[in-house]
């Protein structure tokens, strides 16, 4: 009984330290991008810059700040309960001239809701979003980008187009900025999506610790615009679409 104990217990160690490695170096989105936006077919040197699970009172204003330093509009998308919570953080993302994506209201993952669930998620985040920015979303973004063939065609009934990502930072892993830049760009080409989060962590939502992001953020755009990109939200990626 001892050693089926043992065993039973070496096996769920080993699965959780394996499902730990998987979700820090592997990007479970590339098994999902079909029937989603995940980069943009374009001629020129241009990328969007895309930041989940905010607003966040404390990360959002720094991104914001670097994002308006540099003269570069992003898209966020954004989370319901986030929103109603700190409107003011909202607004300003809004005001700035950025563009505001829907997130589902509280970031569970879509397998977890029935259809009508899924369906008062999307369409509750939309409602807020709308009442407090004035910005009707018309981009969705599921939740550690899982969703099924039948979600999908759901979110697209609605009206959204669903958006993934080409490059993927990795920043809720809490990666040194300096290890970040370096991936991005050796990765980056024209047309990418870039994600990074202005909220959360590893294990929520909210209370993540963004501070490597506001410097990778800095630091990237410089980089980049070295090399002649510039930087454009998902509408104005799409309109350049070959």
């Amino acid at each position: 009984m001892k050693k089926i104990f043992i065993w039973f217990l070496t096996l769920f160690i080993t699965s959780v330290v394996l499902f730990a490695v998987l979700s820090i170096f592997f990007d479970e989105a590339v098994l999902l991008r079909k029937g989603t936006i995940y980069r943009v077919d374009v001629s020129e040197k241009e990328v969007a810059l895309t930041f989940d699970d905010g607003p966040s009172p404390v990360w959002t204003p720094q991104i914001l700040d670097e994002l308006k330093s540099a003269g570069v509009k992003a898209t966020f998308f954004m989370l319901g309960r986030h929103v109603e919570k700190y409107p003011e953080v909202a607004r300003r993302v809004a005001e700035e001239g950025h563009e505001i994506g829907n997130h589902t209201y509280d970031h569970h993952v879509l397998f977890y809701y029935t259809p009508s669930e899924l369906i008062e998620q999307i369409e509750k985040t939309a409602r807020v979003i709308e009442k407090i920015t004035g910005q009707t979303p018309r981009f969705f973004r599921p939740p550690k980008a899982w969703v099924t063939e039948r979600e999908k065609k759901t979110i697209k009934d609605l009206g959204y187009t669903i958006v993934l990502w080409t490059l993927n930072s990795k920043d809720w892993v809490t990666f040194d900025d300096k290890y970040m830049i370096k991936y991005l760009l050796r990765h980056t080409r024209p047309g990418d999506i870039i994600l990074f989060h202005d909220s959360g962590g590893a294990f929520a939502a909210e209370g993540g610790d963004r501070h490597e992001t506001v410097l990778a953020v800095k630091c990237l755009i410089e980089r980049l615009k070295e090399r002649g990109y510039s930087f454009v939200t998902l509408s104005e990626l799409l309109q350049k679409e070959n």
